[in-house]
C-alpha cells in the first residue's frame, strides 16, 4: 500500500518528533571549575568537571550565520582573541518559536557544540568519538538537552552539536540559489558538516581520535545521520552510523530543487519579500522569520550540493559512505502522536475508528475500512492504540526497515526495535498506555537534567546493555555482546533484529510480519 501523508492535525503533531527534554538547558555552571585547557583552531578552552565527566561547553564550531552569512554555507569561525575560554556554558540553541519540545529562541550566533570526555582520559588517548544530532523535526531542540554521561563512562568522547533549524536552516530560495550555482536549502546538514570537520580538526586535543568518528541521532538526528551517509560532502568525516527512529516516510522523498524554490518564495512572499530578493530576505528580523515558517516539520531538498539525490535512490544504487550501520526504531512509535491528538482534545472512541484512521492517514473511507480490517480493534486495547499501530507501522517501522533492507547490501548492518513499553511515559497521563513511545528510548541512552531516579532498577539494567551496545559499536564497529549482554548479530539475509526489551534483549526475525510491512513497503 503506498504510505498517505498526514492531515494537518496529524502533520502538527509531528513537530513533536523529539526526544525526553529536561525543561532547562544543561549546563556544567555547578560542576569544579579549573579543569583541563585544551588548545583548539579557535583559541584555548576550559572544561568543568562533573563527575566522571569533563565537559567543554559552548564551543564555536563556525562563524555566526549572521547578516551576509544567513542562509549561507557556514564559514570558518575566527580565532579568538584573548586568553582561556571559560567552556562552562552551553551556547544558545538555534532560532526557535517556543514549544513543550524546545525553549523560544531567537539567537541567530548559535553554530556551538559541547565535548564531553572522560576525566581520566589522557591527552591524547584515541578515544571513540561519537557525534550527537538531536530531535525535534529539524524545526526545533538543541544539542545539549541530554546529558551523554553514561555513554562517556564507557571509554568514548560525546560531542553534542547545534545546528540551523526551521526556514533559518532549511529554506530553499531562488535568490538564494542563484548565489551558490543553483543551489539552496539544507544549511542545517551542512552546519553539521562543518561541525565534523571542527572534530577531525580538534577532537585529538580532548583525547579523541578523530579516524574513529560515529554519528547518532533520534528522530530529526536519525534522519540527519541518514542524509550524510548519502551526502557526498560527508566523505571521511565519520566512520560509523547510528540512526534511532529516523528512517521515516519523510526521509526517503526528498524534493526537487525547483519544489524547494516554488515553496520558499511562497514563504519570502508571506514574510514580506515579494521580489525573490535575497537581501530582503537577510534584512527581516528573526520573530518574522520564525512568525511565517512552517509550524510541522522541516525537509532537506535535493540541492545537487548536500544531496544530489535521494536516500533510498543512493542507497540503491550503493552511492553511500559504506561504514557499519546500526538502524532502529520503537515499537509503539506513534502513540506519542495519538497521545499528543488526544491533549488537543481529539480522542479517538471506539465507534469512530476509522474516521480516527482517515483522519490521522489522510487516507478515504474504503481504505480506511480495509486498514480497519487489518488492524480489528479486537486485537488492540482501544482505537487509540490500534490507530497508533498503523501510525507506528506505516510511518516508522516498515520504512527503518527498508532502509535496513537496502543499507545491508553494501555495509555491515545492525537492527534493532526498542520495546520496553513499560518505559518511562513523556506526556500526561492518556486513556492508553504510552508504551516504547516515539524518543521513549533516549533516557536509555542518556541521564535526564533533573530526573536521576527516571528509571527503576530493571530498566536501569536494561540501559546499562543498550549504552554498551552503542559505545561498544562506536569502539569496534560491533555492538558487542560481553558478559552479561546478549550477542547482536548482523541483520543480513535472516533479517534478525535485536528486541531491546526486559527482561533483556533477544533476537527476532519476524519485525516484517508483526508490523505487516508487505503492506506498507513499496514493490522494489
Amino acid at each position: 500500500m503506498k504510505r498517505r501523508g498526514m492531515t494537518a492535525l496529524g502533520a502538527v503533531v509531528l513537530a513533536a518528533s523529539v526526544a525526553l527534554t529536561a525543561p532547562a538547558a544543561a549546563s556544567a555552571a555547578d560542576g569544579q571549575h579549573g579543569g583541563p585547557v585544551v588548545v583548539t583552531t579557535e583559541g584555548p578552552v576550559r572544561g568543568s568537571t562533573t563527575g566522571a565527566t569533563v565537559t567543554f561547553r559552548g564551543l564555536r564550531y563556525a562563524a555566526p550565520p549572521v547578516g551576509e552569512l544567513r542562509w549561507r554555507a557556514p564559514a570558518p569561525a575566527d580565532r579568538r582573541k584573548g586568553g582561556v575560554l571559560d567552556a562552562s556554558t552551553s551556547g544558545p540553541a538555534c532560532p526557535q518559536n517556543g514549544s513543550p519540545f524546545g525553549q523560544a529562541s531567537s539567537t541567530e550566533d548559535c553554530l556551538f557544540l559541547d565535548v564531553h570526555a572522560p576525566t581520566g582520559a589522557k591527552r591524547p588517548a584515541g578515544l571513540p568519538v561519537m557525534v550527537y544530532f538531536h530531535p525535534g523535526g529539524l524545526l526545533t531542540g538543541r544539542g545539549n538537552a541530554l546529558d551523554p554521561a553514561p555513554l562517556v563512562r564507557n571509554g568514548v568522547l560525546v560531542v553534542t552539536v547545534n545546528y540551523r533549524l526551521g526556514a533559518l536552516g532549511f529554506l530553499a530560495h531562488p535568490g538564494l540559489s542563484a548565489e551558490a550555482d543553483g543551489s539552496s536549502g539544507n544549511f542545517g546538514l551542512m552546519d553539521q558538516q562543518a561541525a565534523l570537520r571542527w572534530v577531525q580538526r580538534n577532537i585529538r586535543g580532548f583525547g579523541g581520535d578523530p579516524a574513529n568518528v560515529t554519528i547518532f541521532g533520534e528522530s530529526a538526528g536519525g534522519q540527519s545521520v541518514i542524509y550524510q551517509m548519502v551526502s557526498p560532502a560527508a566523505a571521511g568525516l565519520f566512520s560509523r552510523a547510528i540512526a534511532q527512529s529516523g528512517a521515516d516516510i519523510d526521509v526517503q522523498h526528498q524534493v526537487s530543487q525547483l519544489t524547494a524554490n516554488a515553496a520558499g518564495t511562497a514563504f519570502a512572499e508571506a514574510a514580506g519579500c515579494p521580489n525573490q530578493s535575497a537581501a530582503c530576505l537577510r534584512a527581516l528580523p528573526v520573530a518574522a522569520l520564525l512568525a511565517k515558517q512552517r509550524t510541522d516539520f522541516y525537509n532537506p531538498n535535493l540541492d545537487g550540493r548536500v544531496l544530489p539525490q535521494s536516500v533510498s535512490s543512493a542507497l540503491t544504487s550503493g552511492e553511500v559512505h559504506r561504514v557499519p550501520f546500526i538502524n532502529g526504531s520503537n515499537a509503539d512509535e506513534f502513540r506519542l502522536f495519538i497521545g499528543l491528538i488526544e491533549l488537543a482534545g481529539y480522542p479517538i472512541t471506539d465507534d469512530a475508528y476509522e474516521a480516527g484512521i482517515q483522519a490521522v492517514l489522510s487516507v478515504d473511507g474504503a481504505t480506511a475500512a480495509y486498514l480497519a480490517g487489518v488492524y480489528p480493534l479486537s486485537e488492540h486495547g482501544s482505537a487509540s492504540e490500534a490507530v497508533a499501530a498503523i501510525g507506528t507501522d506505516a510511518v516508522f517501522s516498515c520504512s527503518t526497515r527498508q532502509i535496513t533492507e537496502l543499507a545491508s547490501r553494501w555495509m555491515p548492518t545492525y537492527a534493532y526495535e526498542f520495546a520496553d513499553r513499560t518505559a518511562p511515559p513523556f506526556l500526561p497521563p492518556l486513556s492508553f498506555p504510552q508504551g516504547a513511545y516515539h524518543g521513549s528510548e533516549n533516557p536509555y541512552l542518556f541521564a535526564v537534567p533533573g530526573m536521576p531516579d527516571l528509571l527503576n532498577a530493571a530498566q536501569q539494567g536494561l540501559a546499562t546493555t543498550m549504552q554498551r551496545y552503542w559505545t561498544s559499536f562506536a569502539t569496534t564497529a560491533v555492538p558487542e555482546g560481553r558478559g552479561d549482554v546478549p550477542s547482536w548479530p548482523r541483520y543480513d539475509e535472516a533479517e534478525l533484529l535485536q528486541r531491546l526489551a526486559l527482561p533483556a534483549p533477544t533476537t527476532t526475525s519476524d519485525f516484517a510480519d508483526a508490523h505487516h510491512c508487505d503492506l506498507w513497503t513499496p514493490a522494489s
